[in-house]
């Protein structure tokens, strides 16, 4: 799999929102229940996302999935 700008921008996105609600990686990621390297490797865009994961995500975060999407 070959991760792209698409994928960076995505994971700044989730970053600068989960940091405007005032959590940290590692309570997004007990929200989410996934670890906070998989947090961290979102945001960074190393690791794409799931649909469900995004669906969590975006929960925790108290937005809707689509806010998430850069594009």
């Amino acid at each position: 799999m070959i991760l792209t700008k698409k994928d960076e921008a995505f994971g700044k996105r989730i970053k600068k929102l989960r940091k405007r609600v005032g959590l940290t990686q590692e309570k997004l990621a007990d929200k989410v229940n996934v670890s906070t390297t998989h947090i961290g490797l979102i945001e960074t865009g190393k690791r794409r996302v799931s649909l469900k994961t995004l669906q969590k995500i975006a929960s925790a975060i108290g937005v809707k999935a689509k806010d998430l999407l850069p594009y």
